[in-house]
């Protein structure tokens, strides 16, 4: 059974005019969905409100009230992170979403998706990235909580580095965050290198794929990559649920970055992230995350839920020719090594 979790409101999380974050993709999202018949097929959940004791879980309590006060007035917590009036209630909104999610996942739910999720770049005292709340987190925390859960998996396939989930779960051996990402040396927000695998009892439990921008990462290659690094890790790992961060901002048409993978490639990393979860935990929790061409992430959306559904009818183009596709595969051998001492690649 798949569902989603939606809120006519995730469309006033929106950080102003000419602000890379459009505030109507979740509703232009869902319409596409109804329009292709998506919806026939899932079940849709209304999500309330985060409460203050689910952030803080996670965030520091001096870091949550400075939101709360800011978003009253409006303000500015980092450099490309605004704080519209009213923004800490949306935040929460949408946090409750991923934690609807998180809950319906035992509550005989096999996939849940919350289209506007995946707030990677917030740490636990600090806000980056268009990120309030890290919901990847906090629903970590309340699945923890409250079902005494032992190993989560994270597969944050985001094209921007998961610099706030990875802050927060450094030496946590519990959760496994697995991170491919354009490398940080030539995008925001910087960080996400290979050489980062974790601190003391968590050592070995970050694993970065960090990607060379351009043509050598096309959609051949990052599913080779895919292929070659995740399925042996999830096999070891025997996670109890896996969180798929799977942002969109890593097609070729996107404005902010620059690899190169095509409509078709969300459709297989799809059908491969199910195929992992009903080999393992059959519990998957889907968070949308990044992508800022909106006509294209709608489209990318839309195969991810036919990976889920098996639908033939996905959208296809033509593939972006690859050159220098064998750099990828020089850094997942470099990968593998920098691991072995901590996993069997």
């Amino acid at each position: 059974m798949i569902g989603i979790v939606y809120h006519e409101d995730y469309n006033k999380y929106d950080l102003g005019t000419n602000h890379p974050l459009v505030s109507d993709k979740p509703r232009k999202t869902m319409e596409f969905f109804k329009l292709k018949r998506i919806l026939q097929n899932v079940k849709v959940f209304t999500p309330n409100k985060a409460t203050e004791k689910d952030l803080l879980r996670v965030h520091n309590p001096r870091y949550v009230e400075r939101v709360k006060l800011l978003s009253q007035k409006g303000g500015m917590l980092a450099m490309d992170t605004p704080v519209p009036v009213g923004i800490y209630d949306i935040a929460r909104l949408v946090t409750g979403g991923t934690i609807l999610a998180g809950e319906k996942l035992f509550q005989g739910m096999q996939i849940m998706i919350n289209p506007l999720a995946g707030f990677h770049h917030a740490g636990e005292s600090y806000s980056s990235g268009f990120c309030f709340f890290n919901d990847i987190a906090v629903v970590i925390e309340y699945i923890r909580e409250r079902y005494k859960l032992q190993r989560f998996l994270i597969v944050d396939l985001d094209v921007h580095h998961a610099n706030g989930t990875q802050d927060i779960y450094y030496d946590d051996p519990s959760v496994l965050l697995i991170s491919f990402h354009q490398d940080g040396r030539t995008l925001y927000p910087g960080t996400g290198s290979m050489e980062k695998i974790g601190r003391d009892s968590g050592e070995g439990y970050t694993v970065n794929l960090p990607l060379p921008p351009g043509t050598s990462t096309s959609s051949k290659s990052y599913l080779r990559a895919f292929t070659e690094i995740v399925p042996p890790l999830v096999k070891q790992f025997n996670p109890e649920v896996i969180l798929y961060q799977s942002g969109v901002d890593t097609h070729h048409s996107d404005p902010l970055a620059n690899l190169n993978l095509t409509y078709q490639a969300y459709f297989e990393l799809a059908k491969r992230m199910m195929s992992l979860s009903n080999s393992t935990c059959d519990k998957l929790l889907v968070l949308f995350g990044g992508g800022y061409n909106i006509e294209a992430s709608v489209i990318s959306y839309y195969n991810i839920m036919c990976g889920f559904l098996g639908r033939k009818d996905y959208v296809r183009e033509r593939e972006v020719s690859e050159e220098g596709g064998d750099q990828v595969m020089q850094l997942v051998s470099e990968l593998k090594q920098n691991i072995a001492l901590y996993w069997n690649l």
